[in-house]
């Protein structure tokens, strides 16, 4: 196995990362329980198993995400010795974990954050649809109804919690864009990208842009209805929050910064091309 160390934007947790001969990345959880803080492995176990089991709830294949190991570990003076507890986890066995991690920590925050936003746009690398999708007009179209599907559900959520007039929701969305756009609200991220008035902001999204709106509408929506978060206040802060939590993982792995995204042509006159070819399946 080789190690594949991060950049110094990285994130801890991306910096423990490792790659085996065949591609498929990993990490320790023995090293993941010391970057949560647990003080020694056996306190860090029983979040393991209750991560399991949340894995065999969810419909997947424990094995396929938790694979035990001979993992060697250091003893001092450069030593080392055999420990038969070692595990090997995916990505999605680090998200489970750390959901069922102490939330007191904020590095189990950060972490929840950070593996949140990699395993959704993990998967949706690996949708099959998106896959087979080669072109970045193909991609903007599949990302931009995932975001108007997205964004009713996030209307739905936002109105259970209190923010039910026009005003209040767009004060809302506000929240959520200032979050991720380093305090620009819809009007200052027109201005900044050169859009009139009347151009649709996520119409004018590449796919990089949308995948990190979209993620932010998901979260948001998530926590709106796991928390059960009741106020318009409270519904506002929970959307700038995770906004702001989207912009710091980007952040940390390297990204560019959204406001400084190049801005794309509307979405709009690729469906109008797409209208306009004849369909050769047809004679």
């Amino acid at each position: 196995m080789r190690k594949k160390l991060g950049g110094p934007n990285e994130t801890e947790f991306e910096k423990i990362k490792q790659v085996d001969e065949n591609g498929n990345e990993w990490w320790s959880a023995r090293l993941l329980g010391k970057i949560l803080e647990y003080s020694e492995y056996r306190h860090f176990k029983p979040v393991i198993d209750k991560a399991k089991e949340a894995c065999l709830n969810s419909g997947h294949r424990v094995e396929d995400h938790f694979e035990d190991f001979l993992e060697m570990v250091s003893i001092g003076s450069g030593a080392q010795r055999p420990m038969e507890d070692g595990v090997k986890l995916s990505r999605y066995a680090c998200y489970l974990i750390v959901q069922n991690a102490d939330p007191s920590k904020e590095v189990v925050a950060q972490g929840q954050t950070y593996f949140a936003m990699q395993t959704r746009l993990q998967e949706i690398r690996q949708m099959d649809e998106y896959n087979r999708l080669k072109s970045e007009a193909e991609k903007r179209l599949f990302l931009r109804d995932e975001m108007k599907r997205h964004n009713i559900q996030l209307a739905d959520a936002a109105k259970e919690a209190g923010v039910i007039e026009p005003l209040d929701y767009a004060i809302f969305q506000n929240h959520g864009y200032m979050g991720l756009y380093g305090g620009l609200d819809a009007k200052g991220i027109h201005k900044n990208k050169g859009l009139k008035k009347s151009e649709n902001l996520l119409d004018h999204m590449g796919s990089t842009e949308l995948a990190a709106n979209l993620f932010r509408a998901t979260q948001t929506e998530e926590k709106l209805r796991k928390e059960q978060i009741k106020g318009k206040q409270q519904a506002n802060k929970t959307h700038f929050e995770i906004g702001k939590k989207v912009r710091k993982t980007i952040e940390e792995i390297g990204g560019t910064m959204p406001e400084n995204l190049p801005v794309a042509d509307s979405i709009k006159v690729i469906v109008k091309g797409n209208k306009s070819k004849p369909n050769k399946g047809k004679k």
